[in-house]
């Protein structure tokens, strides 16, 4: 059986998933290993980190939206494309190679980060001109194939979103209000499903949902606060992160 002793560096964990995951996403790629460390069977863990994912993703949301840094019109638009992308991704999981689709994974985020640093200008203007036909072309089809990884596997969903929305001109400030609040409601729907399912362990994920909910609040501060500069530097050390999970699951 568990001990309450877990929660002793569940929580700081926690707290820093939420930060790093509101400034440029991957908060997953620390929270469910860290689950599995306290020792939760894999239904458990994935179930009760989605109870993690909703505090900090809506905190972080939350956060940007005061600040005006959504743009709603296109997320809006995107969340339903989102959303069927999930579920069919959690279909989907039972048919694939789970092991060779997430090498392939970290491989292509590894390569986008690689590019999306050595570019020094990209993500730094906010040149975003309006919900028209080039950006339907990029975000929609997109956004179908982030929604099938996000219920595939998961962790870098909201740093694949990023760059999806750096790609039609936003910053990455705006880019990453954006990506949370799009990543909040594929989270909501899989909290939904998931509670369904009685798997979620409450006394863990309350009080580091709390902590991720606070970390990501700081978060979402800091990356308005210090702007896309400071946000792109930070992409830098969450794709290593979300990669190193990929690849050393």
């Amino acid at each position: 059986m568990l001990s309450p002793e877990v929660l002793l560096y569940g929580l700081p964990l926690a707290f820093l998933a939420g930060f790093l995951d509101a400034v440029a996403g991957g908060g997953g790629a620390i929270t469910l290993p860290t689950l599995f460390l306290m020792g939760l069977p894999p239904a458990q863990a994935v179930a009760t980190n989605k109870l993690l994912a909703i505090f900090g993703s809506g905190s972080g949301t939350y956060q940007y939206a005061r600040a005006g840094n959504i743009e709603w019109p296109l997320v809006w638009r995107l969340v339903p494309l989102a959303l069927l992308g999930s579920a069919l991704g959690a279909y989907l999981v039972q048919f694939v190679n789970p092991n060779l689709f997430r090498t392939l994974v970290a491989v292509v985020i590894l390569g986008v980060g690689i590019l999306v640093l050595a570019n020094k200008r990209f993500g730094l203007e906010d040149r975003y001109p309006g919900l028209n036909a080039q950006v339907y072309a990029v975000c929609l089809p997109i956004t179908l194939a982030i929604g099938l990884y996000d219920g595939f596997i998961g962790p870098g969903t909201g740093t694949f979103l990023m760059l999806m929305f750096a790609l039609v001109r936003f910053n990455l400030v705006r880019g990453s209000g954006n990506a949370r609040a799009v990543n909040f409601a594929t989270n909501l729907g899989a909290f939904v499903y998931f509670l369904l399912g009685g798997q979620m362990v409450f006394w863990i994920g309350l009080p580091m949902g709390l902590a991720n909910a606070l970390g990501a609040a700081l978060g979402a501060r800091m990356a308005m606060l210090r702007g896309s500069a400071f946000v792109k530097w930070m992409y830098g050390v969450v794709v290593l992160v979300v990669v190193a999970r990929l690849l050393l699951r």
